[in-house]
């Protein structure tokens, strides 16, 4: 995929039917905001370009899954609130979701993930 951009889309895993809904934060501010300020999450966020996260001032527990270019999966964690991440080398993105949805979506390293056509959030 070329050049992304903040908007909706949805999130395929090999051997999950149902597509998961996912939000991707591109610019600078989405990626800033993040899930500050939320107090859960219904599907996922892609944080992109990123190499790492931190969970201060977050309300909840999330799982975080550091992905490649290709989208390939290098490792997912559980980050309770404030904490801080390590840089993951070769992580491009970060996909965030509420604590232990990785693991009931088949979210594991190596498994390598999909993303449909963005949808520009309405202005």
């Amino acid at each position: 995929m070329g050049a992304w951009q903040d908007g909706n889309s949805t999130l395929t895993v090999p051997g999950r039917e149902d597509p998961v809904d996912l939000l991707i934060a591109a610019s600078y501010g989405a990626r800033y905001r993040g899930l500050l300020g939320r107090d859960g999450l219904h599907g996922a966020l892609m944080l992109t370009p990123c190499a790492s996260v931190h969970t201060f001032r977050m309300r909840f527990t999330i799982d975080v899954a550091y992905l490649d270019k290709e989208l390939r999966v290098l490792d997912v964690r559980t980050m309770r609130p404030g904490r801080l991440g390590l840089p993951r080398p070769r992580s491009r993105h970060v996909l965030e979701a509420e604590a232990g949805a990785m693991a009931r979506w088949g979210v594991r390293p190596g498994v390598r993930l999909a993303i449909g056509a963005p949808q520009r959030p309405a202005a």
